[in-house]
């Protein structure tokens, strides 16, 4: 396992001797690198964006939305990022704060930049989202601002694809990650590729990769270990070459064919939670907090993974990303009862 300490380990998830060390994941402490915005959602639920007339505001950005999801189910969370210095990053801070995040290393950026809007849609079917990301904030953070970063106490580092669009902010991505391998603190990436954020594939390929392969946990979707292989169609095979390299766990997301979880010791797939779903974003961001939430919580393998799955289900039934996060009562007591959904075969 790369950079990590000794410490407790997961057992036997069912589906073959599974064990992952989990170091200092334990201690339920968590900070997420990346951005934060403003979500505008087109009200009432079903209305598309050019017929609205109103919209309600919500935070939003990957990485607030993972760091909001580990704060509801009881995890001391932080985010590491830069908003504007202007009304709708204050509006940002403070629902950071709502939520209980810890925004001591949320800079203030100045020159122009500007905090990122998206325009969303509650719909299912063909949900439109525009997103504005012309000088985005979070991309002018800089290695000064991580060096600041303290991992005393902390579980893990996780860190997201999008901030490692911008040069700065690459940088800043990868020295956080050393200096949390240095100090023997987990290391995680959602790689959360957005394709309008790069200047090309091949720049998104390499630079993804390169962080992807410093980290003990890797997460992300079948498009998303795909960029990271390069040729379409072998993105399962890129997680298992990231374990074989030393990853501790790779978790490959099918959409509605639910997860395979890759570990040195083996793989299994998992299912997901079937719901009456209004939109299909916000999954990947709730899947992320369940699941570390419950790694951290020293639940098996498999029920960690499925811990997130239920997250996921919760926030595709309700409007926005961070104010639909679950509750860790929520989320027991949607499972309660329910059988571990099946797999749908690869």
């Amino acid at each position: 396992m790369r950079g990590r300490e000794g410490g407790s380990t997961l057992g036997s998830t069912g589906a073959g001797s599974i064990a992952v060390d989990l170091g200092r994941l334990s201690r339920n402490r968590f900070l997420v690198l990346g951005r934060a915005g403003m979500d505008f959602y087109a009200e009432p639920p079903g209305t598309r964006l050019e017929e609205a007339r109103a919209f309600v505001a919500h935070l939003g950005g990957s990485a607030a939305n993972i760091a909001v999801a580990l704060a509801r189910l009881g995890a001391w969370s932080g985010l590491v990022s830069r908003l504007s210095d202007d009304a709708v990053g204050r509006f940002c801070r403070a629902e950071l704060a709502r939520y209980g995040v810890d925004a001591t290393h949320v800079g203030l950026a100045g020159a122009g930049l500007r905090t990122s809007l998206a325009v969303v849609e509650t719909r299912l079917d063909d949900c439109q989202s525009v997103i504005y990301r012309n000088g985005a904030a979070d991309l002018a953070l800089t290695p000064e601002d991580v060096a600041a970063l303290d991992f005393t106490g902390l579980g893990a580092l996780v860190v997201t694809g999008t901030a490692l669009a911008g040069e700065s902010s690459a940088r800043a991505v990868m020295a956080a990650l050393e200096s949390a391998r240095t100090a023997g603190v987990t290391t995680v990436m959602d790689v959360d590729y957005r394709p309008y954020s790069w200047p090309s594939l091949a720049r998104a390929q390499e630079v993804n990769l390169a962080a992807a392969r410093v980290c003990d946990i890797v997460v992300g979707n079948d498009a998303e270990f795909d960029l990271l292989a390069g040729p379409a169609g072998e993105g399962l095979a890129m997680a298992r070459a990231l374990v074989a390299e030393g990853a501790a766990l790779a978790v490959y997301k099918q959409g509605e064919k639910g997860a395979v979880t890759i570990s040195a010791a083996g793989e299994f797939s998992t299912g997901i939670y079937r719901t009456t779903a209004l939109k299909p974003t916000g999954a990947g961001d709730a899947f992320m907090g369940g699941f570390l939430a419950g790694l951290a919580a020293g639940l098996p393998l498999r029920q960690a993974v499925l811990r997130g799955s239920a997250a996921a289900a919760i926030v595709v039934s309700r409007v926005g990303c961070a104010p639909a996060s679950p509750t860790a009562a929520e989320l027991d007591a949607f499972l309660a009862g329910r059988p571990d959904p099946e797999p749908d075969p690869l």
